[in-house]
């Protein structure tokens, strides 16, 4: 069984997009479920029955081809603008990924939330959180999040983000629980950070991340290097991924 997380610890265009893909998703709400505390597995197993974490991550993308929450269309993103910070930079109308993450956790904090709420809330909090793990869904508001990118990977037509989003995991022809225990054990890392619950760092992690993620060279042959160069980043992202939505939820339940 692996350690609880208490021992592991003493993110203005629209942008098309689907998070990690299934895969990376799944991988990060299964990290996230090797570290709740024993208070908050219980209380999810009220709110969610048998419903777990891997299995909600993807139910945000799911509901994209229902109209009934196309408010949360924008959701999946947020785009800060080179020499900004979340604060500084313009905001979506109608909410970004780092609003929405603090929209879901006051749901959850909220006695008087239905079941309902607290259901959906989860599901998307599990997904928000992945999505903002993903560099890419802190845009610099000029590419769409690398949508705009457009690359040949492994001689097929593809961009900057769908590749990171699915293509560079996709293509190690594992699942999801096999990425999860590849990726979920100790690194050699600051533990405060690893498990760090500040949106406004998580936001900073993936600015920083630009000049690796853009460093592409070869737009019309990018393939084994690229994925080389790029594959230990994924890992630590998708391990920040669970072990901070685990730390979120053990917070508010634990």
């Amino acid at each position: 069984m692996k350690n609880s997380i208490a021992l592991i610890c003493a993110l203005t265009m629209s942008i098309t997009v689907f998070g990690w893909g299934q895969t990376g998703h799944r991988a990060i709400g299964k990290i996230a479920e090797n570290h709740l505390s024993v208070k908050a597995k219980k209380a999810l197993k009220e709110i969610m029955g048998h419903e777990s974490l891997a299995e909600a991550s993807t139910w945000m993308d799911e509901i994209k081809s229902d109209k009934k929450y196309n408010y949360a269309r924008t959701w999946h993103y947020v785009s800060v603008p080179e020499g900004k910070d979340y604060k500084s930079a313009e905001h979506e109308e109608h909410g970004d990924v780092y609003e929405a993450i603090g929209r879901m956790k006051d749901i959850l904090k909220n006695a008087e939330s239905t079941k309902i709420q607290r259901v959906e809330a989860v599901r998307m909090l599990t997904h928000l959180v992945g999505d903002m793990h993903q560099p890419l869904h802190v845009g610099n508001g000029e590419d769409r999040g690398g949508n705009s990118v457009k690359i040949k990977w492994f001689y097929s037509n593809s961009n900057l983000h769908r590749i990171w989003d699915s293509e560079i995991i996709d293509d190690k022809m594992m699942s999801y629980s096999e990425i999860a225990e590849m990726v979920d054990h100790p690194v050699d890392a600051n533990k405060d950070v690893l498990c760090s619950t500040d949106l406004d760092l998580w936001v900073k992690e993936a600015i920083e991340l630009r000049p690796q993620i853009y460093n592409i060279g070869d737009k019309e042959n990018l393939s084994y290097e690229y994925m080389y160069n790029n594959w230990g980043t994924v890992k630590i992202q998708l391990y920040k991924g669970g072990l901070r939505l685990a730390q979120i939820l053990n917070d508010i339940y634990g």
